[in-house]
């Protein structure tokens, strides 16, 4: 099967599964960006999708609002636990899209959305300030943007490695303010499914069908008018070999969304494949997945610096098995010089797990200029000064913050204002919630049962251990990627100091205490340094509770259903070139 041109040309016929799509004349002078540019028929399709017979062994899956048919076989992959990680890209993508409209003059409409719930007051001044400038300004009203609707000066998406095209389909229904969503597949089946279910939900005026290689499509794409505004590459195991080409295919400021499945690489399972594809080394320690968030997030921007560009990350989030990152991506030479001193080494003790961060590079602010120059290290000596252990060397990691609070705040105040729109919309908002509640400066993260077991005592509640370091003036926060998780600004020594006074409430063992250990050098009366002064105090501290858990929010996952996780790979047909894209939307 030939693969399909590119819907810019207006003679092109596209034959799939015996359903003929030809596009019609362009109307209204418009250039053509899809397969039916009608906008009378696109809502007519809306309101009444036309019916698709279902071919023998398929059957239709509904998701949000697209009916997506599917063959019986496991010719075309398919996983519905993956449903939030759908669900969350189409809020993302729907809140960028507001914003990049508003700077063309367009307002978006999402269905059920009544008001725009205000997170912060700075944001509900502001405005109400623009709207006091619109009404002065005698401004003509804002040209508005529905779903389903092509929007001549909209986004152009492009989903890479789209296999049924559930996402895609999704988009054109679901997100507002896009002029075309391209869904695209090596696999013929998988590129006559899409066109065929684009038929099926009445969206062929927005998506279009494309049988390409995912790396060749988006590098013929790197020209700046035809770069798209949108890149979504959900693979089945690791993007590594599609980043290259879609931080180039992707417009100035434009959104990139990437998703890693291939955890136990990024886990440190196995640490030099993980440096053959994403150019840093991963290791086996508790925080080990916001450690693939930010390994994901260096590869990124490492491979955006080779052309001039950075990444600015919107949101990342470790969910169940898999990470998924949302970026957008500037030009800019000047920026990138600072890349060096985003990135950070990681030293990880082997004994008693403490970590700690080397940035690669250093920049100083002098007034006007600024002054690049190397690093200095290491930040620890040959052993580890809490229990004599050795350090383990990994990373290089992205050292920055994950997310732009602002903007999750923005997605946050959009889904708790509309929960019928999604249906994971209830964990999507105790997800962000905790996103929102993260210490933006503090990369990784201890868990309190491990420091117990470190120090063989009984592990302290989690409120009484984060009210003892707030006690000590330090901050302190939950994570997202794991339930007993402690972001600190406090170092080793402290949580250590604050372990210790846990130990004297409740002792160690006798016979625990006789194991070999890290306990043994972490616990008095062994222990090498000198005591501290410090005096922990357990009393519960208001503050110590963060809202996500006093709201009692959804904030991880229960099991959706028996033997869910990562599914087989599709046993699709490739013609005669050789599969270096799968067909797979997890």
């Amino acid at each position: 099967m030939e693969p399909l041109r590119a819907p810019q040309d207006p003679q092109v016929n596209t034959t799939l599964s015996g359903i003929d799509t030809k596009p019609q004349p362009p109307t209204s002078g418009a250039p053509m960006e899809g397969l039916n540019p009608s906008p009378a028929a696109s809502t007519l399709d809306q309101e009444m999708p036309p019916t698709t017979g279902l071919l023998p062994g398929e059957t239709v899956v509904r998701e949000g609002k697209a009916a997506i048919l599917f063959p019986s076989a496991n010719e075309v992959f398919y996983n519905p636990v993956q449903e939030f990680n759908r669900d969350l890209t189409c809020a993302v993508v729907t809140e960028f899209a507001r914003e990049q409209m508003a700077r063309r003059g367009v307002k978006v409409v999402v269905p059920g959305e009544k008001e725009r719930v205000v997170v912060n007051l700075a944001d509900e001044k502001k405005e109400e300030t623009e709207m006091q400038t619109g009404e002065e300004g005698g401004e003509e009203p804002v040209v508005t943007a529905s779903v389903g609707e092509r929007c001549k000066n909209g986004l152009r998406v492009l989903e890479g490695l789209a296999a049924s095209g559930l996402r895609s389909v999704r988009f054109a229904l679901e997100v507002p303010g896009l002029r075309s969503v391209t869904a695209n597949d090596f696999s013929s089946k998988a590129a006559a499914l899409i066109a065929r279910n684009a038929q099926h939900n009445g969206v062929t005026h927005l998506l279009q069908a494309s049988q390409r290689d995912a790396s060749m499509l988006m590098y013929e794409m790197r020209g700046k008018k035809d770069r798209y505004d949108v890149i979504d590459l959900d693979p089945y195991g690791s993007p590594a070999p599609f980043l290259d080409a879609a931080v180039q295919a992707v417009g100035e400021g434009g959104l990139l969304c990437v998703t890693c499945t291939d955890m136990a690489v990024m886990a440190g399972n196995s640490g030099e494949t993980c440096y053959s594809k994403y150019g840093s080394v991963s290791i086996k320690a508790k925080y080990c997945h916001e450690m693939a968030l930010r390994i994901i997030l260096h590869s990124l921007d490492q491979r955006a610096g080779v052309y001039q560009r950075y990444i600015h990350p919107l949101l990342c989030v470790s969910v169940d098995f898999y990470i998924r990152v949302f970026v957008r991506v500037h030009t800019g030479q000047a920026m990138v010089k600072n890349s060096a001193s985003k990135q950070a080494l990681v030293y990880n003790c082997v004994g008693c797990g403490s970590f700690h961060l080397q940035r690669l590079g250093k920049r100083t602010t002098q007034g006007n200029h600024i002054k690049y120059s190397a690093a200095t290290g290491p930040p620890v000596g040959a052993e580890c000064e809490h229990c004599g252990h050795r350090h383990q060397l990994g990373g290089p990691i992205w050292g920055e913050a994950l997310h732009d609070v602002s903007f999750v705040q923005k997605v946050l105040s959009a889904v708790s204002g509309n929960p019928s729109r999604f249906g994971t919309a209830r964990r999507i908002e105790g997800m962000l919630s905790m996103v929102t509640e993260e210490l933006e400066d503090v990369p990784l993260y201890y868990t309190v049962d491990n420091l117990s077991s470190t120090v063989h005592c009984s592990t302290p509640p989690l409120l009484q251990f984060r009210s003892a370091l707030l006690h000590a003036g330090h901050r302190v926060s939950l994570s997202h990627a794991c339930k007993n998780a402690l972001k600190t600004d406090a170092p080793p020594r402290v949580l250590w100091d604050v372990m210790r006074c846990w130990e004297k409430v409740c002792p160690v063992s006798p016979l625990l205490a006789l194991s070999p250990s890290p306990s043994l050098s972490l616990s008095p009366p062994s222990l090498a340094l000198p005591l501290s002064s410090l005096q922990a105090c357990f009393d519960v501290r208001e503050d110590a509770n963060p809202q996500s858990r006093r709201r009692h929010l959804t904030r991880f996952q229960e099991n959706p259903e028996p033997f869910w996780g990562p599914k087989a790979r599709a046993n699709a047909g490739y013609d005669t070139l050789i599969n270096t894209n799968p067909v797979l939307d997890p």
